[in-house]
Protein backbone atom coordinates (compact mmCIF):
# COMPACT_ATOMS: atom_id res chain seq x y z
CA UNK A 1 0.00 0.00 0.00
CA UNK A 2 1.65 3.16 -1.15
CA UNK A 3 1.18 6.20 1.25
CA UNK A 4 -0.06 9.24 -0.14
CA UNK A 5 3.03 11.21 -0.66
CA UNK A 6 4.32 8.22 -2.40
CA UNK A 7 1.10 8.26 -4.47
CA UNK A 8 1.90 11.83 -4.95
CA UNK A 9 5.36 11.41 -6.11
CA UNK A 10 3.86 9.13 -8.60
CA UNK A 11 1.26 11.57 -10.17
CA UNK A 12 3.56 14.05 -10.16
CA UNK A 13 6.30 12.14 -12.13
CA UNK A 14 3.77 11.48 -14.20
CA UNK A 15 2.82 14.82 -14.49
CA UNK A 16 6.01 16.25 -15.23
CA UNK A 17 6.64 16.79 -19.08
CA UNK A 18 8.87 13.43 -20.31
CA UNK A 19 12.80 15.14 -21.86
CA UNK A 20 12.25 15.45 -25.71
CA UNK A 21 13.67 12.38 -27.70
CA UNK A 22 15.31 14.53 -30.36
CA UNK A 23 16.08 18.15 -30.11
CA UNK A 24 13.58 19.26 -33.09
CA UNK A 25 10.62 17.99 -31.06
CA UNK A 26 8.01 20.62 -30.22
CA UNK A 27 7.65 21.53 -25.93
CA UNK A 28 4.67 20.10 -24.40
CA UNK A 29 1.29 22.64 -24.34
CA UNK A 30 2.09 25.32 -21.44
CA UNK A 31 -1.77 24.73 -20.05
CA UNK A 32 -1.26 20.55 -19.62
CA UNK A 33 -2.56 19.29 -16.63
CA UNK A 34 -4.62 22.52 -15.53
CA UNK A 35 -8.00 21.10 -16.20
CA UNK A 36 -8.72 21.49 -12.37
CA UNK A 37 -7.11 24.74 -12.22
CA UNK A 38 -9.34 26.52 -14.84
CA UNK A 39 -12.41 24.89 -12.96
CA UNK A 40 -11.43 27.03 -10.39
CA UNK A 41 -12.31 30.18 -12.27
CA UNK A 42 -15.30 28.65 -14.12
CA UNK A 43 -16.89 28.86 -10.60
CA UNK A 44 -16.41 31.71 -9.94
CA UNK A 45 -18.07 32.44 -13.33
CA UNK A 46 -21.65 32.77 -11.57
CA UNK A 47 -23.18 33.49 -14.64
CA UNK A 48 -21.40 31.16 -17.17
CA UNK A 49 -20.91 33.69 -19.52
CA UNK A 50 -17.04 32.75 -19.99
CA UNK A 51 -16.67 36.27 -18.18
CA UNK A 52 -16.06 37.61 -14.68
CA UNK A 53 -17.60 41.42 -13.66
CA UNK A 54 -15.43 43.53 -10.81
CA UNK A 55 -18.49 41.91 -8.29
CA UNK A 56 -18.05 38.15 -9.25
CA UNK A 57 -14.22 38.42 -9.33
CA UNK A 58 -14.27 40.66 -5.85
CA UNK A 59 -16.76 37.81 -4.58
CA UNK A 60 -14.74 34.78 -5.43
CA UNK A 61 -11.39 36.13 -4.55
CA UNK A 62 -11.84 38.41 -1.48
CA UNK A 63 -10.14 36.98 1.35
CA UNK A 64 -10.03 39.41 3.78
CA UNK A 65 -6.77 40.57 3.50
CA UNK A 66 -6.39 42.35 0.28
CA UNK A 67 -8.76 45.91 0.37
CA UNK A 68 -11.43 46.53 -1.99
CA UNK A 69 -8.89 48.97 -3.74
CA UNK A 70 -6.40 46.87 -3.91
CA UNK A 71 -8.38 43.94 -5.48
CA UNK A 72 -9.66 46.50 -8.25
CA UNK A 73 -5.88 47.16 -9.09
CA UNK A 74 -5.63 43.63 -9.91
CA UNK A 75 -8.35 43.51 -11.30
CA UNK A 76 -7.38 46.01 -13.74
CA UNK A 77 -4.41 45.06 -14.37
CA UNK A 78 -5.43 41.61 -15.81
CA UNK A 79 -8.44 43.72 -17.47
CA UNK A 80 -5.93 45.68 -19.74
CA UNK A 81 -9.15 46.75 -21.80
CA UNK A 82 -11.08 48.10 -18.79
CA UNK A 83 -14.23 46.33 -20.17
CA UNK A 84 -15.11 45.59 -16.60
CA UNK A 85 -15.95 41.81 -18.06
CA UNK A 86 -12.39 40.00 -17.58
CA UNK A 87 -12.42 36.45 -19.70
CA UNK A 88 -11.79 33.51 -17.41
CA UNK A 89 -9.00 32.29 -19.78
CA UNK A 90 -6.82 35.48 -19.52
CA UNK A 91 -7.70 35.12 -15.65
CA UNK A 92 -6.18 31.47 -15.96
CA UNK A 93 -3.77 32.95 -18.24
CA UNK A 94 -2.52 35.25 -15.39
CA UNK A 95 -2.47 33.17 -12.53
CA UNK A 96 -0.75 30.04 -14.79
CA UNK A 97 2.32 32.23 -14.97
CA UNK A 98 2.53 32.68 -11.22
CA UNK A 99 1.98 28.89 -10.33
CA UNK A 100 5.36 27.57 -9.57
CA UNK A 101 5.63 24.13 -8.10
CA UNK A 102 1.82 24.08 -7.47
CA UNK A 103 1.58 23.78 -11.23
CA UNK A 104 2.85 19.80 -10.24
CA UNK A 105 0.63 19.53 -7.49
CA UNK A 106 -2.36 20.58 -9.40
CA UNK A 107 -1.21 18.23 -12.68
CA UNK A 108 -0.87 15.76 -9.67
CA UNK A 109 -4.13 16.46 -8.47
CA UNK A 110 -5.64 15.52 -11.47
CA UNK A 111 -4.03 12.35 -12.00
CA UNK A 112 -4.90 11.11 -8.56
CA UNK A 113 -8.36 12.26 -9.10
CA UNK A 114 -8.70 9.89 -11.92
CA UNK A 115 -7.03 7.11 -10.35
CA UNK A 116 -9.19 7.33 -7.11
CA UNK A 117 -11.94 7.50 -9.30
CA UNK A 118 -10.89 4.52 -11.52
CA UNK A 119 -10.20 2.39 -8.38
CA UNK A 120 -13.50 3.54 -6.91
CA UNK A 121 -15.53 2.18 -10.16
CA UNK A 122 -13.61 -1.12 -10.17
CA UNK A 123 -14.28 -1.91 -6.21
CA UNK A 124 -17.89 -1.38 -6.99
CA UNK A 125 -18.18 -3.15 -9.71
CA UNK A 126 -16.11 -6.67 -8.23
CA UNK A 127 -16.26 -6.12 -4.37
CA UNK A 128 -19.41 -8.22 -4.05
CA UNK A 129 -18.03 -10.87 -6.07
CA UNK A 130 -15.11 -10.78 -4.16
CA UNK A 131 -13.79 -13.35 -1.96
CA UNK A 132 -13.77 -12.47 2.04
CA UNK A 133 -9.98 -11.44 1.65
CA UNK A 134 -10.26 -9.30 -1.24
CA UNK A 135 -13.00 -7.48 0.60
CA UNK A 136 -11.19 -7.43 3.61
CA UNK A 137 -8.20 -6.17 1.61
CA UNK A 138 -10.19 -3.76 -0.09
CA UNK A 139 -11.87 -2.14 2.95
CA UNK A 140 -8.30 -1.68 4.36
CA UNK A 141 -6.94 -0.03 1.55
CA UNK A 142 -10.06 2.26 0.75
CA UNK A 143 -9.49 3.43 5.09
CA UNK A 144 -5.64 4.06 4.49
CA UNK A 145 -6.29 5.99 1.46
CA UNK A 146 -8.78 8.21 2.93
CA UNK A 147 -6.78 8.48 6.27
CA UNK A 148 -3.69 9.66 3.94
CA UNK A 149 -5.15 11.87 2.18
CA UNK A 150 -7.12 13.62 5.08
CA UNK A 151 -3.97 13.72 6.86
CA UNK A 152 -2.29 15.55 3.64
CA UNK A 153 -5.26 17.76 3.68
CA UNK A 154 -4.93 18.80 7.42
CA UNK A 155 -1.46 19.82 6.46
CA UNK A 156 -2.64 21.79 3.88
CA UNK A 157 -4.99 23.71 5.97
CA UNK A 158 -2.74 24.69 8.95
CA UNK A 159 -0.04 25.90 6.22
CA UNK A 160 -3.27 27.64 4.87
CA UNK A 161 -4.75 29.05 7.86
CA UNK A 162 -1.12 30.05 9.45
CA UNK A 163 -0.26 31.81 6.51
CA UNK A 164 -3.62 33.75 6.28
CA UNK A 165 -3.63 34.50 10.13
CA UNK A 166 0.19 36.42 9.62
CA UNK A 167 -1.32 38.26 6.73
CA UNK A 168 -4.26 39.70 9.02
CA UNK A 169 -1.43 40.77 11.36
CA UNK A 170 0.25 42.37 9.12
CA UNK A 171 -2.60 44.46 7.92
CA UNK A 172 -3.50 45.55 11.59
CA UNK A 173 -3.74 49.23 10.58
CA UNK A 174 -6.24 48.72 8.59
CA UNK A 175 -10.29 49.24 9.22
CA UNK A 176 -11.16 46.75 11.65
CA UNK A 177 -14.07 45.84 9.65
CA UNK A 178 -11.68 45.43 6.62
CA UNK A 179 -9.52 43.24 7.97
CA UNK A 180 -11.75 41.02 10.28
CA UNK A 181 -14.93 41.18 9.16
CA UNK A 182 -14.54 41.95 5.22
CA UNK A 183 -16.36 39.44 2.96
CA UNK A 184 -14.63 36.21 2.23
CA UNK A 185 -14.55 34.24 -0.83
CA UNK A 186 -16.83 31.73 -1.61
CA UNK A 187 -14.40 29.44 -1.75
CA UNK A 188 -13.24 30.14 1.46
CA UNK A 189 -16.07 30.80 3.20
CA UNK A 190 -17.47 26.89 2.17
CA UNK A 191 -14.36 25.64 3.81
CA UNK A 192 -14.73 27.84 7.14
CA UNK A 193 -18.79 26.85 6.78
CA UNK A 194 -17.97 22.85 6.92
CA UNK A 195 -15.79 23.89 9.99
CA UNK A 196 -18.40 24.59 11.61
CA UNK A 197 -19.73 20.89 11.35
CA UNK A 198 -17.03 19.16 10.50
CA UNK A 199 -14.06 17.93 12.54
CA UNK A 200 -11.10 19.87 11.77
CA UNK A 201 -7.28 19.67 11.89
CA UNK A 202 -6.63 23.22 12.40
CA UNK A 203 -9.34 25.69 13.52
CA UNK A 204 -9.21 26.90 16.64
CA UNK A 205 -13.35 27.21 16.77
CA UNK A 206 -14.43 24.04 15.86
CA UNK A 207 -13.46 20.32 16.31
CA UNK A 208 -10.45 18.98 15.40
CA UNK A 209 -8.73 15.93 14.14
CA UNK A 210 -7.49 14.41 10.75
CA UNK A 211 -10.40 11.96 10.69
CA UNK A 212 -12.82 14.74 9.49
CA UNK A 213 -15.80 13.21 11.42
CA UNK A 214 -18.86 15.14 11.30
CA UNK A 215 -20.62 16.16 14.48
CA UNK A 216 -23.52 18.54 15.36
CA UNK A 217 -21.94 21.72 16.10
CA UNK A 218 -25.31 23.44 18.57
CA UNK A 219 -25.38 19.71 20.50
CA UNK A 220 -21.69 19.25 20.76
CA UNK A 221 -20.43 22.70 21.55
CA UNK A 222 -23.09 22.50 24.73
CA UNK A 223 -21.90 19.47 26.38
CA UNK A 224 -18.88 20.59 25.50
CA UNK A 225 -18.86 24.20 27.24
CA UNK A 226 -20.81 22.22 30.02
CA UNK A 227 -17.95 20.15 30.62
CA UNK A 228 -15.45 22.98 30.15
CA UNK A 229 -17.37 25.25 32.66
CA UNK A 230 -17.45 21.74 35.46
CA UNK A 231 -13.38 21.93 34.43
CA UNK A 232 -13.25 25.43 35.37
CA UNK A 233 -15.18 25.26 38.77
CA UNK A 234 -12.71 23.01 39.89
CA UNK A 235 -9.55 24.56 38.69
CA UNK A 236 -10.46 27.72 39.85
CA UNK A 237 -9.48 25.93 43.66
CA UNK A 238 -6.49 24.30 42.59
CA UNK A 239 -3.31 26.13 41.09
CA UNK A 240 -2.42 26.91 38.57
CA UNK A 241 -6.62 28.18 38.47
CA UNK A 242 -8.56 30.17 36.24
CA UNK A 243 -9.48 33.88 37.38
CA UNK A 244 -12.20 36.50 36.71
CA UNK A 245 -11.45 38.47 33.97
CA UNK A 246 -12.39 42.25 35.43
CA UNK A 247 -14.40 44.07 33.19
CA UNK A 248 -13.01 47.11 31.99
CA UNK A 249 -9.74 45.02 30.55
CA UNK A 250 -9.84 44.32 26.98
CA UNK A 251 -7.85 42.33 25.78
CA UNK A 252 -5.57 43.12 22.27
CA UNK A 253 -2.66 41.35 20.54
CA UNK A 254 -1.41 37.53 19.20
CA UNK A 255 -0.85 36.41 22.53
CA UNK A 256 -4.07 37.47 24.62
CA UNK A 257 -5.77 34.09 24.41
CA UNK A 258 -4.96 30.65 25.94
CA UNK A 259 -6.49 27.50 24.17
CA UNK A 260 -8.30 24.74 25.90
CA UNK A 261 -8.73 21.61 23.67
CA UNK A 262 -10.58 18.73 24.74
CA UNK A 263 -10.04 14.94 22.89
CA UNK A 264 -12.72 12.45 23.55
CA UNK A 265 -11.49 9.26 22.75
CA UNK A 266 -13.66 6.04 22.88
CA UNK A 267 -11.52 2.77 23.24
CA UNK A 268 -12.07 -1.03 22.77
CA UNK A 269 -12.36 -3.25 25.68
CA UNK A 270 -9.16 -5.20 23.58
CA UNK A 271 -6.86 -2.20 23.33
CA UNK A 272 -7.40 -0.37 26.52
CA UNK A 273 -3.43 -1.94 28.09
CA UNK A 274 -2.08 -0.64 24.71
CA UNK A 275 -3.73 2.66 24.84
CA UNK A 276 -2.95 3.36 28.92
CA UNK A 277 0.37 2.89 28.32
CA UNK A 278 0.09 5.13 24.72
CA UNK A 279 -1.75 7.67 26.68
CA UNK A 280 0.82 8.17 29.75
CA UNK A 281 3.78 8.62 27.24
CA UNK A 282 2.17 10.99 25.49
CA UNK A 283 0.97 12.94 28.45
CA UNK A 284 4.39 12.88 30.41
CA UNK A 285 5.91 13.96 27.21
CA UNK A 286 3.27 16.77 26.63
CA UNK A 287 3.57 18.40 30.08
CA UNK A 288 7.22 18.97 29.45
CA UNK A 289 6.87 21.42 26.72
CA UNK A 290 7.42 24.89 27.74
CA UNK A 291 4.30 26.19 25.55
CA UNK A 292 1.74 23.46 27.53
CA UNK A 293 0.28 24.59 30.75
CA UNK A 294 -1.52 22.23 31.83
CA UNK A 295 -2.49 18.11 30.32
CA UNK A 296 -4.69 15.97 32.32
CA UNK A 297 -6.72 12.99 31.37
CA UNK A 298 -10.02 11.40 33.02
CA UNK A 299 -12.11 8.71 32.46
CA UNK A 300 -15.75 7.75 32.20
CA UNK A 301 -16.85 5.65 34.26
CA UNK A 302 -19.99 4.06 32.31
CA UNK A 303 -17.72 3.24 29.02
CA UNK A 304 -14.61 2.93 27.72
CA UNK A 305 -14.35 6.72 26.73
CA UNK A 306 -11.23 9.00 27.65
CA UNK A 307 -11.74 13.00 28.03
CA UNK A 308 -8.13 14.45 27.36
CA UNK A 309 -7.81 18.41 28.56
CA UNK A 310 -4.89 20.57 27.10
CA UNK A 311 -4.13 23.97 27.64
CA UNK A 312 -1.78 25.51 25.57
CA UNK A 313 -0.02 29.20 26.01
CA UNK A 314 -1.83 30.06 22.16
CA UNK A 315 -3.24 29.15 18.81
CA UNK A 316 0.44 29.05 17.49
CA UNK A 317 2.11 26.41 20.20
CA UNK A 318 -1.17 24.07 19.52
CA UNK A 319 -1.28 23.93 16.07
CA UNK A 320 2.85 23.68 16.19
CA UNK A 321 1.91 20.72 18.53
CA UNK A 322 -0.28 19.46 16.41
CA UNK A 323 2.50 19.32 13.48
CA UNK A 324 5.08 17.59 16.27
CA UNK A 325 6.42 14.45 16.78
CA UNK A 326 5.18 13.76 20.13
CA UNK A 327 1.74 14.25 18.99
CA UNK A 328 1.76 12.20 15.11
CA UNK A 329 3.30 9.41 17.26
CA UNK A 330 0.34 9.42 19.81
CA UNK A 331 -2.24 9.12 17.10
CA UNK A 332 -0.79 6.80 14.90
CA UNK A 333 0.12 4.64 18.56
CA UNK A 334 -4.04 4.63 19.05
CA UNK A 335 -5.31 4.16 16.03
CA UNK A 336 -6.01 0.86 16.15
CA UNK A 337 -7.47 0.91 19.84
CA UNK A 338 -10.35 3.45 18.80
CA UNK A 339 -14.15 2.35 18.83
CA UNK A 340 -14.74 4.99 16.55
CA UNK A 341 -12.89 8.42 15.51
CA UNK A 342 -11.91 11.06 18.11
CA UNK A 343 -13.39 14.26 18.80
CA UNK A 344 -11.09 17.43 19.71
CA UNK A 345 -13.20 20.14 20.52
CA UNK A 346 -11.09 24.00 21.34
CA UNK A 347 -12.06 26.61 23.09
CA UNK A 348 -9.95 30.33 23.29
CA UNK A 349 -10.13 32.04 26.83
CA UNK A 350 -8.59 35.30 27.84
CA UNK A 351 -4.62 34.56 28.86
CA UNK A 352 -5.21 37.35 31.59
CA UNK A 353 -7.73 34.50 33.31
CA UNK A 354 -5.31 32.10 33.60
CA UNK A 355 -2.73 32.95 36.85
CA UNK A 356 0.50 30.42 37.81
CA UNK A 357 0.12 30.08 41.71
CA UNK A 358 3.71 29.54 43.01
CA UNK A 359 2.78 29.36 46.76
Amino acid sequence: MLGCAEMLAMCLLAAKPAPSPCAGQPPQPRGQGLALFHDVFRRADKNDDGKLSFEEFKNYFADGILSSEELWELFSGIDRHHSDNLETEKLCDYFSEHLGEYRHVLSALEALNTAVLAAMDKTKLEYESSSKMEQFVTRFLLRETRTQLQTLQASLECASDTIEEQAGWERIDLKKSEVFIGPRSGRRCGRRAQKTVCVSPTDPYSGMLSTGVCVEADSQWVAQINRLQQLIDKLECRSPRLEPLKEEIVCKGRNAHILVAQRQLSVTESGLEGFHQALQSYTEVTARQSHCLHVSSRKLTSEACFILYEFWQDVTSWRSHLQSSCSKTFQWAIIDFLESPELVTTMLFPASWWIVNNN
